[in-house]
């Protein structure tokens, strides 16, 4: 017995200055990741996404599951878990863990695809916006009565199309998804077309009582 501690002993000895090293890093990478999570929050905070969202109806869909929506937090926590995912990876590296260096390197790996998935949510809440207010604004100015429901189109397949492209950069089911891809997209070019032909009306009647004060 007193041999069997001794060896503990004698091996926990020659591994103390590992442990030690790599508690050291896992708590600075901890300090630093947190600092980073607050710096990207505050970044995100700036982008105003939350106000975005929440004028496209983000908040009260996620009120309908008692959640609130905070993305500016959420990919915050995303940013910190990957720096400190890289500290984890030296720190395993010390203690001669492979295996476990492994899982978190493939972790690591993968996380490209989040970052390209959050650059393509971002940009959509700012093209889903400004697309809608462009589109709804430029025709109500015409008196098109069917410029809100034309908004509506080009902002929801602008968020289909993106939510089928985070789900491909994500690769989930990506087969499945380019064929679904390709199917909103034809889908949204017959009501684009659809909806021009009705509201067409208007705009081709007001052409027409231009071209004719014109010419009296």
């Amino acid at each position: 017995m007193q041999e069997a501690i001794s060896l503990v002993y004698q091996e926990v000895s020659l591994r103390l200055p590992d442990l030690t090293w790599a508690l050291i890093i896992i708590v600075f990478g901890w300090i630093i990741s947190n600092r980073i999570k607050a710096l990207s929050i505050r970044f995100f905070d700036k982008l105003r996404l939350n106000q975005i969202l929440k004028s496209l109806g983000w908040e009260s869909f996620f009120d309908r599951f008692d959640t609130k929506m905070n993305f500016s937090k959420f990919f915050g926590i995303l940013i910190e878990i990957y720096f400190f995912s890289l500290f984890l990876t030296i720190s395993l590296d010390i203690l001669n863990l492979g295996t476990f260096g492994r899982i978190v390197s493939g972790v690591i790996g993968y996380y490209p695809n989040i970052f390209i998935s959050m650059i393509i949510f971002i940009a959509t809440v700012y093209i889903a916006d400004f697309s809608k207010k462009i589109v709804v604004g430029s025709l109500e100015k015409e008196k098109i009565t069917y410029s809100n429901f034309l908004g509506d189109i080009i902002s929801s397949g602008t968020w289909i199309l993106a939510i089928l492209a985070i789900l491909y950069q994500l690769q989930i089911v990506q087969t499945l998804i380019l064929a679904i891809f390709i199917g909103v997209i034809a889908l949204i070019v017959i009501s684009l077309g659809l909806a021009f032909g009705i509201g067409g009306k208007d705009m081709a009647k007001k052409i027409l009582e231009d071209i004719e004060k014109k010419v009296k």
